[in-house]
């Protein structure tokens, strides 16, 4: 049909588009489709129903009818995306995805033309405390969306809109650097899928242990805690009222979940005379795992 017809209606959504990789795509075939034609199908009837419309608004909702404009339910609008994000590793496991079960489409989150983003290059937002915190540079809008997976809005922002839960968590005394622009929430989360639990970009503790190298090991005496369930059964990572961002006020506390044998030797130390306040750890100093001592003693 010709980008130009497109262009003669919608001008602010082509010049976006123009910015983005998808504009430069090559076609994959000598008769596929490029530009708009390449996510919204042939245009041709629906360009010439619109100018034949002359302004009827029952002819021009007819119009609207006659390309895709996703306008479908999430699933029928995720696999016109997902015709070409299907190379990747990323994307390959978004059909069986949390988000595609809760009916979230590619484009609630993702777009190919964010006509916002060039009318408002500061977008000015209420933002969470702790992001004036740390001074960390704020790129214009535009260049943002355009250099961030096409994303409507920045991160945490954009997942917050719907995981309040969790932006709450963030607002605890402790917590990863994520409201602070220090973190994404992509760095930990595949947010298209996996076979992880909470979409984690690697099983168990790998996920962790990508920054938290030292927690690592192999280690000769493993915390079995860790190896089972991994890092969350003693950590909350999105925020706590503890420094260690444990899942428990007190330490102790959250030792005493799992030793709760009144019939061993480690618990309750207060019948060995050992002093029954302060932290677990203040003995048992290598508690993720020991190379020398299988009470982590060292």
């Amino acid at each position: 049909m010709g980008a130009d017809r497109c262009r003669s209606c919608h001008k602010a959504e082509f010049q976006e588009y123009g910015k983005t990789k998808h504009a430069a795509l090559p076609p994959a075939h000598a008769n596929s489709a490029t530009g708009c034609e390449m996510c919204h199908g042939p245009g041709k009837a629906h360009a010439d129903a619109e100018e034949a419309a002359h302004g009827d608004d029952a002819k021009t909702a007819a119009a609207t009818k006659l390309i895709f404009a996703f306008r479908g339910n999430p699933k029928q609008n995720s696999e016109r995306c997902l015709l070409c994000h299907q190379s990747s590793r990323e994307q390959s496991a978004f059909d069986h995805s949390t988000h595609m079960q809760h009916g979230v489409a590619c484009m609630d989150c993702h777009s190919t033309h964010l006509v916002e983003a060039a009318r408002n290059p500061k977008r000015v937002d209420l933002r969470i405390a702790q992001a004036d915190f740390f001074s960390v540079p704020k790129l214009p809008e535009e260049t943002r969306w355009l250099h961030n997976s096409l994303l409507k809005k920045p991160q945490p922002e954009l997942c917050f809109g719907c995981h309040g839960n969790i932006q709450a968590q963030f607002a605890l005394p402790t917590h990863h650097r994520v409201p602070e622009g220090l973190m994404k929430c992509t760095d930990c989360h595949n947010t298209h899928g996996t076979s992880n639990r909470a979409t984690l970009r690697q099983s168990g503790w790998e996920t962790c242990t990508q920054c938290h190298t030292e927690k690592r090991g192999p280690f000769v005496f493993e915390h079995s805690a860790v190896k089972v369930e991994g890092c969350t059964a003693c950590h909350t990572p999105h925020g706590s009222v503890n420094r260690m961002l444990l899942a428990s006020r007190e330490e102790r506390l959250l030792c005493l979940q799992c030793h709760v044998n009144p019939f061993a030797a480690n618990v309750p130390h207060g019948r060995l005379s050992f002093q029954t306040r302060g932290d677990c750890t203040r003995c048992h100093a290598s508690i993720h795992g020991s190379n020398f001592n299988v009470d982590f003693l060292q």
